[in-house]
């Protein structure tokens, strides 16, 4: 999937293997990264590279919305930046959550406890703070663990 026609763009970046959903490091999770910062996009492509992931990104809030609707049970994760021009990362969370079932970590410079603590009270299953660790983001498989095991009860 690859699209840009000044509305927002969206690229996909893929790695070998394929995640099985057990309980183990995954190779083959697909993410989604959303950020309006191209840098940032590519720093985490590439961090999320070596972790073996499939990497989606989009540059805008909107365009990742549209890729979650016309290709569900295609990704198993969404990161998304929290300030974002088009729509920030607390309204894409509210849509995501309404309409599908996917664990979202929230990112941002800003590390102000009541944006934190509004990134958890929306449903964020996580915060993390730029910049990332890649430590962090080799443990992000067990955001979608938790989430499958809490869907099967």
């Amino acid at each position: 999937m690859n699209s840009s026609n000044g509305n927002g763009s969206m690229s996909t970046a893929s790695s070998s293997g394929a995640w099985n959903g057990r309980d183990q490091f995954p190779a083959g999770l697909r993410v989604l990264v959303v950020d309006d910062d191209q840098t940032c996009l590519m720093v985490f492509e590439k961090m999320l590279k070596t972790c073996l992931y499939q990497v989606t990104k989009c540059n805008k809030a909107e365009t990742a919305l549209s890729v979650l609707r016309e290709h569900k049970n295609e990704f198993d994760i969404v990161i998304s930046d929290v300030h974002m021009p088009d729509m920030d990362g607390f309204e894409l969370l509210k849509h995501i959550n309404s309409e599908m079932d996917l664990p979202v970590i929230l990112i941002s410079a800003d590390a102000r406890k009541q944006v934190v603590m509004k990134g958890v009270t929306y449903g964020a299953c996580d915060y993390l703070i730029k910049p990332v660790r890649i430590e962090t983001l080799k443990n992000i498989w067990q955001h979608v663990v938790r989430k499958k095991a809490r869907n099967t009860f």
